[in-house]
């Protein structure tokens, strides 16, 4: 969670709204939204990572949006004060990830930047009945290539950190894809000649 106070107001709320977050809000939302497949490479830094995203009976977050207290968004409004980014998982570098997040802010917050309104749907009912949705990036790689093409999020790996950190993640890529898994096997096996 994340709150933005200038002279100890929080700027994210609108006193005038029940819900909707104030225009400091509503653009850092848009930075967000805007980022949101570059932040998903430091969010959810590993190959493991994208299992929970694609599991849907996980109440992942997959649809790349933001709701009023949808946790299948990727960004859930969890009262009008503040907000969650839900793609975060437990191997995150809390340091990267706040510094990308702040990039994706101030972004969001020079720029005006409309997040568009809330994602009132369920992605996971949407997805089930086989209708289209936008979603966060479905593996590493895909993270990873929104990464390398976002200098606003880059600029939050200062120096050589995101040549480094692309090239670890990659090589993790990589050697991942190579593995051959039991799944693999038992799934294989028996349809060889």
């Amino acid at each position: 969670n994340f709150l933005y106070r200038s002279g100890g107001k929080n700027e994210f709320r609108d006193e005038n709204e029940m819900w909707l977050p104030a225009d400091i809000g509503r653009w850092s939302l848009g930075g967000m939204i805007q980022h949101l497949n570059a932040l998903v490479a430091i969010s959810s830094s590993t190959v493991n990572s994208y299992r929970r995203l694609n599991d849907t009976g996980m109440w992942a977050p997959v649809g790349a949006s933001w709701g009023l207290q949808n946790r299948s968004c990727a960004i859930r409004v969890s009262s009008p004060d503040r907000f969650e980014f839900r793609c975060v998982d437990s191997m995150v570098n809390p340091y990267l990830m706040q510094g990308a997040l702040l990039k994706a802010f101030d972004d969001g917050i020079d720029n005006h930047l409309d997040p568009g309104e809330p994602e009132e749907r369920n992605f996971v009912d949407v997805l089930e009945s086989g209708e289209s949705v936008d979603r966060i990036p479905t593996t590493l790689r895909d993270a990873l290539d929104a990464l390398a093409e976002d200098e606003v999020i880059k600029a939050a790996l200062p120096g050589d950190m995101h040549g480094i950190y692309d090239w670890y993640k990659r090589d993790e890529w990589n050697k991942f894809i190579w593995q051959v898994s039991d799944w693999d096997v038992k799934t294989y096996l028996d349809c060889l000649p």
